[in-house]
């Protein structure tokens, strides 16, 4: 195994902006705006608590957690809270604590795949339903999982993604229940990241959680890096069922929490603990950052279209999924592109454009997909950010402006 390829592409172009190039960063799912200067003030009078605290989470974050999820439809008590360094080793840490293998959907976000290996599994891949990404089409889940039992491989959990990185749709509550219904079943535990939630396009309304159609069998994993853009404070928070099988997880997840990370950093979990409140000036950021990141995902994924991609709408988070499979004897012909690989090699080193290969997320390596992240076209320094978070209309900023228009210039040569 390498370094997560999502980093390792964020590494490379930053890399290749220190040393003076123009490289549009389309590559890593970096939220790409300022810290609130409230969540600032937060941290700041909390800095002083050096302990290390109780492994589960602090009071204050497991009541506030507790209340964020209650007020979306999810009864939660503050036992049922467990809060890491992140939510991605809390993800790890779930599927260790379930153990067995783990089914994704096909394509997935890169990390659900690595840390099923890194715990020794094999990852059962299923492709999704035409046209959206984030759970396993539920009739090839059911097929996948016969033919795995018939292997002696023992699936154990299946991982949601809801809103999806990379396809950045979201799934709904009737495709949900098939995979619901297929989970129970099989009597498999179902991971739901809902990390993007807040950032749904449409918010709310219609906006279905596994937890909602199985309690006693959903675990939900989200954070605060993404909603609002506080990746480096590394923290995220688990809600596990209120179930029996819960419970033993739960205490799982805890043994395994208290020898790798002790506690989520103190400081930080009363930020956090500020932020799931929701105060009135978060509420508002959070509904700004949505604005933005819906307005400059649909202006990309138009560019994309322009040049003969298929692009599935977006609805939620920062990310496009284009396929340029029809164009696939172009693309040979002209540039001596076969795979997903190639396409992104190409963008980057001929024109300075870093996305993703949709290979990267467990998609056939010759399917012409490309993952796509708008959040780092909001400027390089915190004014510009800001800027392009209050405008009415970010496009006409002069450094959007500019990414949309290489856009232009560079894609529609690709397939013409």
């Amino acid at each position: 195994m390498s370094v997560s390829a999502t980093l390792a592409a964020n590494e490379t172009i930053m890399q290749r902006r220190r040393a003076g190039e123009y490289v549009l960063p389309l590559a890593f799912g970096e939220a790409g705006l300022p810290v609130h200067s409230d969540l600032i003030d937060v941290l700041s009078r909390h800095a002083g608590r050096n302990g290390y605290g109780p492994v589960s989470a602090v009071p204050e974050l497991a009541e506030a957690a507790a209340g964020y999820w209650s007020r979306r439809r999810l009864p939660t008590e503050p036992d049922q809270v467990v809060a890491g360094p992140g939510s991605k080793p809390l993800l790890y840490a779930l599927m260790a604590a379930i153990g067995g293998d783990v089914a994704l959907a096909q394509p997935s976000w890169v990390s659900y795949a690595a840390q099923s290996q890194l715990l020794n599994g094999n990852p059962l891949y299923v492709p999704t339903p035409e046209g959206v990404g984030g759970v396993p089409d539920p009739d090839l889940l059911a097929q996948h999982l016969d033919g795995a039992a018939v292997d002696g491989r023992h699936i154990k959990a299946i991982v949601v993604t809801l809103p999806d990185n990379p396809t950045g749709t979201v799934a709904d509550g009737d495709l949900l229940e098939r995979v619901v219904q297929v989970a129970r079943q099989w009597d498999l535990f179902i991971i739901s990241d809902e990390i993007y939630r807040d950032l749904r396009f449409a918010g709310e309304a219609g906006f279905v959680s596994p937890a909602e159609l199985a309690p006693e069998r959903t675990l939900i994993t989200t954070g605060i890096s993404k909603n609002l853009a506080l990746g480096g404070w590394r923290l995220g928070v688990t809600r596990v069922p209120d179930s029996p099988e819960g419970r033993r997880i739960a205490d799982r997840l805890l043994t395994i929490g208290s020898e790798i990370w002790s506690s989520a950093p103190q400081p930080v979990q009363h930020a956090a603990a500020y932020a799931f409140n929701e105060p009135a000036p978060l509420r508002e950021r959070i509904h700004e950052s949505t604005r933005l990141h819906a307005e400059v995902a649909h202006l990309v994924a138009a560019r994309f279209r322009a040049a003969g991609a298929t692009v599935p709408t977006p609805q939620g988070g920062f990310y496009l999924y284009p396929d340029f499979s029809e164009h696939r004897e172009t693309l040979e012909a002209k540039w001596s592109v076969t795979t997903s690989a190639d396409l992104a090699h190409l963008l980057l080193d001929r024109f300075g454009i870093g996305v993703l290969p949709g290979s990267a997320f467990g998609d056939d390596p010759k399917a012409l997909k490309l993952r796509v992240a708008t959040s780092q076209l909001y400027g390089d320094t915190d004014e510009q950010r800001e800027a392009s978070l209050r405008s009415a209309f970010p496009a006409q900023l002069p450094w959007l402006r500019q990414a949309l228009t290489t856009l232009d210039d560079v894609l529609p040569g690709l397939t013409h």
